[in-house]
């Protein structure tokens, strides 16, 4: 029923996700492959930051 338990489920679905990046651009042999796979992972942490992994007060727009 809760909004925030839901976005939180989706948050760490998502920090899985670029966990799972991470893995496989370290397991990876060719350097640009590795640079992107490493590119998706930050950009879906900072995705996750701006939906509301800041801490309370923060305003993410600023």
């Amino acid at each position: 029923m809760s909004v925030a338990g839901e976005g939180g489920d989706r948050a760490q679905q998502m920090r899985a996700k670029a966990q799972e990046l991470q893995d496989a651009a370290d397991r990876a042999t060719d350097p640009q492959e590795r640079q992107q796979l490493r590119e998706k992972a930050r950009q879906m942490e900072e995705k996750i930051q701006r939906e509301g992994g800041t801490g309370p007060g923060l305003d993410p727009m600023v």
